[in-house]
């Protein structure tokens, strides 16, 4: 074992440890500071990691810290994972790389393993777990693994350190790199508190009129799918239907919160309500007596009732998501689209109970499919 220990493959495996972890950090650190700032609740992406290993019950409406907790860690032992698989079990061709070659494998292998979870070690073997391929759009997880992926270029300099050969010849590598690492996460703290403070970076785009009022209309959409979806957290009587419900509430009060501060940073003017005729003119809004069904509907009708309505609700947004993704002039607004528009067109599916292939062959239409072209786009008769 002692011999192992100081072994070129011994060391390899305990810089690649070691470059776990920092790189797990990273990548935890970068993502909790960027989310908002793409029109990403954090908190409710964690709590969709979490239930990858530990199931539906990890989904709540108002996740509580160890349910955040359980998605970080996950996240970082997935990331740990990868850079052992890199780095240790492919040593013999990995470990000898120069930092500045590191660079690009590193990204491609960033490619390989966000493209493998997402849509085969997540939903399929080992974990089954559809939430995440329906929920969440390839391109955020792909952005995390090159997160996790940009520490790679250190190892080097940390195999140099743990086998004692020192000074390393990679040592102004390792500085000028770590330091820039550092900076980048500074930075991005700093928006983040900014942001929280209602002073995100200004507007940018050129139709302001078309962005103020997308914003206002999907704020207003949204409070009236959180307002369902609370219904159907308390009334489904299928288990499985009432965690959808919660996930849809989450994500929706966490998207509205994220539009709300932009609101505040980008435009001097108040948030302005929708006005009934706005409202009625927006796809997928319900009217009172369309709400009242659900709340009269009796416990044998009540999930045909609810994920109706939804799927109605949901297929509005998606059409107003897909319009804002074209049209939107705030590059924030436009990925922000493209998220909720992937999201509902998942929720429509989980509601079904979708799983396996069929949910991953879902979620890879749901990418490039325009509204009216996907199965969840299409709003059922109420």
């Amino acid at each position: 074992m002692a011999s192992w220990w100081r072994s070129p493959t011994g060391i390899n495996w305990r810089a690649a440890a070691l470059l776990g972890l920092v790189s797990s950090t990273f990548s935890t650190l970068v993502s909790q500071f960027t989310a908002a700032r793409l029109g990403r609740d954090a908190v409710v992406d964690w709590m969709s990691v979490a239930a990858i290993p530990l199931r539906d019950g990890m989904i709540q409406i108002e996740p509580s810290g160890w349910i955040i907790a359980a998605g970080i860690a996950f996240h970082q032992w997935a990331d740990f994972s990868w850079a052992i698989v890199f780095f240790g079990l492919l040593g013999r061709w990995t470990a000898r790389l120069s930092p500045w070659t590191l660079i690009p494998v590193a990204l491609i292998w960033a490619l390989f393993t966000s493209f493998s979870e997402w849509a085969f070690l997540v939903p399929l073997f080992p974990f089954f777990q559809p939430i995440f391929v329906l929920e969440q759009p390839y391109w955020i997880g792909f952005l995390v693994h090159a997160t996790s992926a940009s520490m790679y270029p250190l190892f080097p300099y940390l195999r140099d350190w743990v086998a004692g050969d020192m000074p390393s010849p990679n040592r102004r590598f390792a500085i000028g790199w770590s330091s820039a690492a550092a900076a980048g996460v500074l930075g991005l703290g700093i928006l983040a508190l900014l942001g929280s403070q209602g002073r995100e970076l200004p507007w940018m785009g050129a139709d302001e009129a078309y962005d103020r009022g997308y914003m206002r209309r999907m704020i207003d959409h949204h409070r009236q799918g959180i307002e369902l979806a609370r219904l159907g957290a308390e009334r489904a009587q299928d288990p499985h239907l009432r965690m959808v419900a919660r996930l849809i509430a989450a994500v929706q009060i966490g998207e509205t919160e994220i539009l709300e501060q932009w609101w505040r940073s980008w435009f001097a003017a108040p948030l302005e309500v929708c006005s009934p005729q706005e409202r009625a003119a927006m796809p997928g809004m319900l009217t009172p007596d369309q709400k009242e069904s659900a709340r009269q509907a009796d416990a044998a009708s009540f999930d045909g009732r609810f994920i109706a309505l939804m799927s109605h609700h949901h297929a509005g947004a998606i059409q107003m998501a897909d319009e804002g993704l074209r049209r939107a002039g705030d590059i924030r607004l436009r990925l922000m689209s493209h998220g909720i528009r992937h999201g509902q067109r998942g929720e429509v599916q989980l509601m079904h109970n979708l799983q396996g292939r069929a949910a991953v062959r879902s979620a890879l239409a749901a990418l490039v499919l325009p509204a009216g072209e996907h199965p969840s786009d299409r709003a059922p008769a109420l």
